[in-house]
């Protein structure tokens, strides 16, 4: 998972790359934990990369499609757990095929981990951005328990190893069985609270063309200026597509320790939509050693006008 707007190449890519993060308005004193007292930040692993083609400052190609296929480039996506029992606790297996057959062993690491999964229901009120183990044979499994019954989708996020190999996110479908009732796509909203936080959310996405997405943590009313470095990055931004759940992955370009990027309150991006139409917006961020998920419902294509109601947290795991 590159930096720069690395709505990866996947359902949609998202051309981008990310603004620096800003400093803290004055006359509201920062809220500043005493881990952050104690310990500065540190670097996480964190690696640049050459831009994929469609990237970088001004980019507005998109790049085909992804994360809508279970096979691509010569890999394939087997998910060895295509149900579940919702409200049971339940181990998902997959294991990434190459165009032989073989299951794949050998990955690049990006943001500390060699793949990344993402699972979310159809409806995209639930979310979790798990983090699988592999065993020797190349099977992946991590533990899993989904509130409700339903249809929900499982994105792999991961490069194999290889000096030309290319960053893929491929799909499946998964089912949880049981009493299943579908729930409306939240409506827009420019504020977010999670565990105490807030997470206000300035800008909206375009169609064809980059704009900016600024979001900004705070607590009990004092913006968060000590953010953790969480896989190597202050946020972590996921952005999947209603309808097709297309799967956009954002990061910010900068990242701790490089000298330049501050630890909150603001995280920024520059997006652009491959289309137009809802899209629900995922903000992973880390405080007090815990992580949080921020949700957001936009609308790209046309003129934006969210109101403040309340919505339900995005169920989120790690």
């Amino acid at each position: 998972m590159n930096t720069g707007l690395r709505i990866t190449a996947f359902a949609a890519a998202l051309a981008a790359t990310f603004g620096a993060a800003y400093g803290v308005g004055k006359g509201v004193e920062p809220v500043v934990s005493d881990t952050a007292r104690k310990e500065p930040a540190r670097h996480d692993g964190h690696t640049e990369k050459s831009p994929r083609p469609g990237e970088g400052a001004g980019a507005h190609a998109t790049a085909p499609a992804g994360g809508l296929q279970i096979s691509e480039g010569g890999y394939s996506l087997d998910l060895r757990t295509p149900s579940v029992t919702a409200g049971d606790r339940s181990d998902l297996r997959f294991v990434i095929r190459d165009a032989k057959g073989r299951a794949v062993t050998a990955y690049q690491r990006e943001h500390d981990k060699e793949l990344h999964l993402i699972l979310a229901s159809r409806d995209l009120v639930t979310y979790r951005h798990l983090h699988p183990t592999r065993a020797a044979d190349g099977t992946w499994s991590t533990p899993v328990d989904l509130p409700e019954a339903g249809d929900y989708r499982v994105f792999a996020d991961f490069t194999p190893a290889g000096e030309d190999a290319e960053n893929l996110t491929l799909g499946a479908d998964l089912a949880a069985s049981g009493t299943y009732k579908p729930r409306k796509l939240p409506a827009p909203a420019v504020t977010a609270e999670v565990n105490g936080y807030e997470v206000e959310l300035d800008g909206g996405l375009r169609p064809g063309a980059a704009s900016e997405l600024e979001l900004k943590v705070s607590r009990d009313g004092r913006p968060v200026t000590d953010l953790q470095p969480y896989l190597g990055a202050y946020g972590h931004l996921v952005a999947l597509r209603s309808g097709d759940l297309a799967y956009l992955h954002v990061h910010p370009n900068g990242e701790p320790g490089d000298g330049t990027t501050a630890p909150g309150p603001d995280i920024s991006f520059t997006a652009t939509a491959p289309s137009a139409g809802s899209y629900r917006l995922f903000l992973d961020f880390k405080h007090d050693g815990k992580v949080h998920t921020a949700a957001f419902t936009v609308e790209a294509g046309a003129a934006a006008t969210p109101d403040a109601a309340e919505e339900p947290p995005a169920e989120h795991t790690h």
